[in-house]
């Protein structure tokens, strides 16, 4: 069964070296958008998590705003590094050639939600782990691009596990799923559906 929450990559691996070279700067405004809107949606994720308990479903307003919050992050992620190169939005409204697709709400275990925290600790110390590879690959890809103007192809597959990754740990804890990280090893990003 397909994990309700998933990555996908749609971009070539062309970069615009100039914007590489500045992205930190240019990732400024969106850095102080994700605090926030993340200290909004902390609470909104407590109450969330009464209401996951009592009810045995997270609320749909709830549910979406996380989620949007959730979309919002991965397309920042995308950008700061590198898997993706146009400036993204600041609401998660528009299309990004990264994004996450996140099933809507369903029932949830109350068990696992009362326990939640404890249960996403080894999924937060892996995510903590990939963070710091994240970011190694991030600084070669930011050197590599700024040498021939791509990114290597391997580098933007294993940056996209990890932000698939980081996604599902996210959802996970936010609620959005009671469905664990998926922990599939496969590095290539997940293709954008095809329009129809």
């Amino acid at each position: 069964m397909a994990h309700p929450i998933s990555v996908s990559v749609d971009e070539d691996l062309e970069r615009t070296r100039i914007t590489v070279l500045f992205r930190p700067i240019l990732a400024i405004p969106h850095l102080l958008w994700l605090a926030i809107w993340g200290i909004a949606v902390f609470g909104d994720v407590v109450v969330s998590w009464f209401a996951t308990l009592f009810r045995g479903s997270t609320p749909l307003g709830l549910h979406d705003f996380i989620a949007r919050y959730v979309q919002y992050t991965t397309h920042v992620s995308g950008y700061v590094t590198f898997l993706a190169d146009p400036y993204p939005g600041f609401l998660a409204s528009t299309p990004y050639p990264v994004y996450a697709k996140i099933a809507p709400p369903t029932a949830q275990d109350r068990w696992i939600t009362g326990f939640r925290l404890i249960l996403a600790i080894p999924a937060l110390i892996l995510a903590q782990v990939l963070q710091d590879v994240w970011l190694v690959i991030t600084l070669f890809s930011w050197v590599m691009i700024l040498l021939n103007g791509s990114q290597p192809e391997g580098l933007r597959n294993i940056g996209a596990w990890i932000l698939r990754f980081q996604v599902q740990t996210s959802g996970y804890l936010a609620l959005l799923t009671d469905s664990y990280p998926d922990f599939d090893i496969d590095p290539r990003p997940t293709p954008a559906p095809s329009a129809s």
